[in-house]
């Protein structure tokens, strides 16, 4: 049996202390048990060209701010793999690399996800020069890990959108982020993923739930993962502060 393709809502990275999403990814981790390895595409690594971590012990990257010295603290020390790096490179002409690590985009979800940190993880990075079709196209060529035992994962979040979020807790989602949000899955669901590359077409004011793509495109690497009559299912599928989306997509 081939591995999922599992695309994550991370949102705010306080999630990695716990909260309301990391039932759902504990539950996930326990359904899939431990695969061969995890390709993690994550919106906090973008690059000109394309890069593959080849770290056998990538570090854990603080790469925000303003946040509590307890989250700051935390580490998730899950091994690299070399190996598996430069099969992706074989697959995607993706050089490695050793200045980058595994960013909160990565860490704070698969620490919920694989707690005992004994999954292999790499990350592949978001390559600027492409646009959202070379991206698609590029995922595609990753297709045969999955039955090697390998996920394919991407984290990011459907709707981005920090400069609209609400700080109060239970805040009400913004019509247009829902709208997004479900214009999104009917096309995970229906397999119509030209919607997705066309993301801003997708839906009415697309752009304010998408005002920059980084958060979006991981989404695309999970898509690009399906196979005809394969099931496609969601989880956390919830819209954080008015306008960010936690809503995270399973196929397989």
């Amino acid at each position: 049996m081939s591995a999922p393709a599992v695309f994550f809502g991370h949102g705010n990275p306080m999630n990695a202390l716990g909260g309301p999403f990391v039932d759902a990814w504990r539950d996930l981790g326990r359904d899939i048990g431990k695969p061969a390895g995890v390709v993690m595409v994550s919106a906090h690594w973008e690059t000109p060209g394309l890069f593959v971590t080849a770290d056998e012990r990538p570090r854990t990257i603080h790469d925000f701010g303003g946040f509590p010295a307890e989250l700051h603290a935390m580490t998730w020390p899950a091994p690299g793999s070399p190996v598996l790096a430069e099969r992706v490179g074989c697959l995607t002409g993706a050089r490695p690399s050793l200045d980058w690590g595994l960013d909160h985009g990565t860490w704070s979800v698969l620490a919920h996800v694989w707690p005992q940190a004994d999954v292999p993880v790499i990350q592949l990075s978001l390559d600027r020069t492409l646009d959202a079709q070379g991206h698609y196209d590029l995922a595609r060529r990753l297709q045969p890990l999955r039955d090697e035992g390998v996920v394919i994962a991407g984290s990011g979040d459907f709707v981005h959108n920090l400069r609209t979020w609400r700080r109060e807790p239970g805040a009400q989602a913004y019509d247009w982020a829902v709208s997004f949000n479900e214009a999104v899955k009917a096309a995970l669901i229906s397999g119509d993923h030209d919607r997705l590359v066309d993301w801003v077409s997708l839906a009415e004011d697309a752009q304010l739930s998408v005002p920059t793509d980084e958060h979006f495109l991981p989404l695309l690497y999970v898509a690009a993962q399906a196979r005809p009559g394969e099931e496609v299912s969601f989880f956390n599928d919830v819209i954080d502060g008015g306008s960010i989306s936690m809503t995270g997509v399973r196929i397989g």
